[in-house]
């Protein structure tokens, strides 16, 4: 990654102008609130950005039953109701803050450039739901399209699975559990995910103030949602460094192709290069895209940012091709 000694030098004009908007507006940091108060603030917040919502020729919200019995809320949205591939999609938001309609304009927008379905997944968020709530919610999610998803007029054997930041983080445990299940997955779709289990990158350092994800929001975070530090060294926080029962570093080998998207100025952006790199390493296809010069969260930014749509169209365009590929 650049090592520039002003990092604020390293932004798009646009992106520039977006966080000083940002400054200006002078609202409290979401690591000064509650998690209730930040996930109200980020809601409200959350579509001011985005390009306007697409209408979906199928917008159903309904609930899957997880493992322990709870009703876990989804929403399918199709840009037709023909049999349609699946993109199982988590949101991002630290595993605390976040949830379907925060991400509703993001995921139509994957639907129709992709032309398939997306099933976004409301998973049970901390503090009140600690590590592994949101993984065992997110596997519990793909297994349900797995078995259930012809019911819904889903084709179950083209499923891929998606997220950004946190979503990003669910995704790719989802996609080592479905190797060890031996489910198929088309793609794995990771918008800038966390995959360390220690935030000690250099861009962690360069990117820790000033750049949307500060370093204060990942502890809050992270203090919301792990039991104990020893959690951290669990491969399903951690994809990249974490250990498996073996006391190892997780094999990644045989877990479906990987589309990386990636922010030049994101604490996140080092992490996600070096999984990036473990992936191929372990003989994984990898694609992997940085998009100079905006911050995390930009995808959500495409009203202002238009690498946004840039970034939609090129993880659509890997949606499409991995689909077509599952049908050879």
């Amino acid at each position: 990654m650049s090592l520039h000694r002003n990092p604020k030098a390293l932004l798009t004009p646009a992106m520039h102008s977006v966080l000083e908007r940002m400054t200006r507006a002078g609202l409290m940091p979401l690591h000064a609130l509650t998690p209730e108060q930040a996930r109200t603030a980020y809601n409200a917040g959350a579509g001011v950005l985005e390009l306007p919502v697409r209408p979906m020729a199928r917008v159903e919200d309904f609930h899957v039953t997880t493992r322990d019995g709870y009703a876990l809320p989804v929403r399918l949205v199709a840009p037709s109701k023909e049999v349609l591939p699946v993109l199982v999609y988590f949101h991002g938001g630290g595993f605390t803050i976040g949830n379907i309609e925060t991400h509703d304009g993001l995921c139509r927008q994957l639907a129709h450039y992709a032309h398939c379905a997306v099933l976004s997944v409301d998973y049970r968020l901390a503090p009140e739901h600690k590590f592994p709530t949101a993984v065992e919610d997110a596997w519990d999610a793909v297994q349900w399209v797995v078995h259930h998803g012809t019911e819904r007029g889903l084709n179950v054997c083209q499923i891929a699975v998606g997220g950004d930041s946190a979503g990003g983080t669910l995704s790719a445990v989802c996609a080592i559990l479905a190797r060890d299940a031996g489910v198929s997955v088309a793609l794995q779709l990771l918008f800038y995910p966390g995959t360390m289990a220690r935030q000690n990158t250099d861009s962690h350092r360069r990117f820790a103030h000033g750049f949307v994800l500060e370093e204060a929001h990942i502890t809050y975070f992270f203090n919301h949602y792990i039991r104990t530090p020893a959690d951290r060294d669990d491969w399903r926080f951690a994809p990249l460094d974490g250990h498996d029962e073996t006391g190892y570093p997780v094999d990644l080998s045989g877990v479906a192709p990987a589309w990386l998207g990636l922010a030049e100025c994101d604490p996140l952006v080092d992490e996600g290069v070096q999984y990036a790199d473990r992936l191929r390493m372990a003989g994984v296809p990898v694609d992997l895209e940085i998009y100079k010069g905006v911050v995390h969260e930009f995808i959500k930014m495409g009203r202002a940012i238009p690498e946004a749509a840039l970034c939609h169209a090129d993880a659509a365009r890997a949606l499409k091709h991995a689909f077509k590929e599952t049908e050879r």
